[in-house]
């Protein structure tokens, strides 16, 4: 048991923390055959990259992602996929004054608990830094879906309280929010500057949408999809809860309003999100995930020091207003890690996806 690998046949292991050299990825059980270079790493871990909206930090990372092995002549071997990203601006000394102090909404003070010792740059292995190596595995991974014609977006529902109303899909790339609703974006920009003047954060409501996904993925009892969906959902730091389909909102409706009907044509609604009994029905996946609001904030909070004194902590440096929308593709990449892995189970055991060859 590692906590640091994740999946059954596509095996990720994540490493490195966030102000050492640098962080990385290492895949195991990627299938041979498939086109795969650093530049379609590259337009995956771009969206992930800080700097890119109001709400981000100002540490500037080139998350610059180098192959190390497992790909040869521009096609993977079949063999692990070694992905190194080096830290490039990352400044220890900002966080030398907390060293001695338990941030709170941080896991300083749970790393403590387990293991005795913490890396107190950044948070270490539990800075959001991390997820950047996720991004990378998560493309590998998509390079197997597009042999499925599997696609996954996330996109912005909400922000520090700002809706998304109208839902147009083709708007998700085009504003740094990657929010579906253009009205909603200048609201959202406003309130992050009002935040952020007040030393505060903010969180949101990121909604993941998978189509293409075939009939069939997932298993009987235990590994059920949607459960595999959910945890590696919450596996990322800032996901504080996850719902699929109409999620919470079906505990408020009869049966005859949650139930799908089904047709010769397929499903003609889709209140269960693409799953039933945890296993994909054909229809699209539809997933949201909340995100609680960043941790650093120049607010004075109360703490504790390492020794359990009361204490009064301000943070400052280079931080964050909001995980979104640099949370989005770390989101799509988990549930492109769960879908590949079970396409391989899939594979497995029989070569028909949904009843068909």
């Amino acid at each position: 048991m590692s906590g640091n690998t994740f999946g059954t046949l596509f095996r990720v292991t994540t490493w490195g923390e966030s102000h050492g050299p640098g962080i990385g990825a290492v895949i195991d059980g990627c299938p041979p055959g498939l086109v795969l270079n650093e530049a379609m790493i590259q337009v995956f871990l771009n969206r992930r990259r800080p700097g890119q909206s109001s709400a981000s930090t100002t540490r500037r990372e080139s998350d610059a992602a180098q192959i190390l092995s497992g790909v040869f002549e521009g096609k993977t071997t079949g063999c692990p996929i070694s992905i190194l990203i080096p830290n490039q601006d990352a400044r220890s000394s900002a966080y030398s004054s907390f060293s001695g102090l338990f941030r709170p909404g941080h896991g300083d003070i749970t790393y403590q608990a387990k293991y005795g010792i913490r890396d107190w740059r950044g948070g270490g292995r539990a800075s959001a830094r991390e997820t950047a190596a996720r991004v990378a595995a998560g493309a590998v991974a998509q390079a197997v879906l597009d042999v499925y014609g599997i696609r996954v977006t996330a996109y912005t529902l909400s922000l520090g309280g700002i809706q998304a109303r109208n839902i147009d899909l083709k708007s998700v790339l085009t504003n740094p929010f990657n929010c579906p609703d253009e009205a909603a974006v200048k609201m959202m920009e406003a309130r992050i500057a009002e935040v952020r003047k007040a030393g505060d954060s903010v969180g949101g409501i990121v909604e993941i949408l998978t189509t293409g996904v075939p009939a069939g993925l997932g298993e009987p009892v235990f590994g059920k999809l949607d459960a595999d969906l959910a945890g590696a959902l919450m596996g990322i730091g800032a996901v504080k809860g996850v719902e699929i389909g109409d999620g919470f909102q079906a505990a408020e409706k009869t049966g005859s309003q949650h139930n799908d009907p089904i047709t010769p044509s397929g499903f003609s609604a889709n209140h269960a999100g693409g799953i039933l009994a945890g296993i994909s029905n054909g229809a699209d996946i539809v997933i949201r995930v909340a995100v609680k609001p960043i941790p650093s904030i120049s607010i004075p909070q109360q703490t504790v020091n390492t020794h359990g004194q009361p204490e009064v902590i301000q943070i400052s440096g280079r931080h964050d207003i909001c995980a979104i929308p640099r949370i989005n593709p770390v989101c799509e990449a988990m549930v492109r890690l769960v879908l590949v892995d079970h396409l391989l189970r899939q594979k497995a055991i029989t070569n028909h996806f949904g009843g068909k060859p």
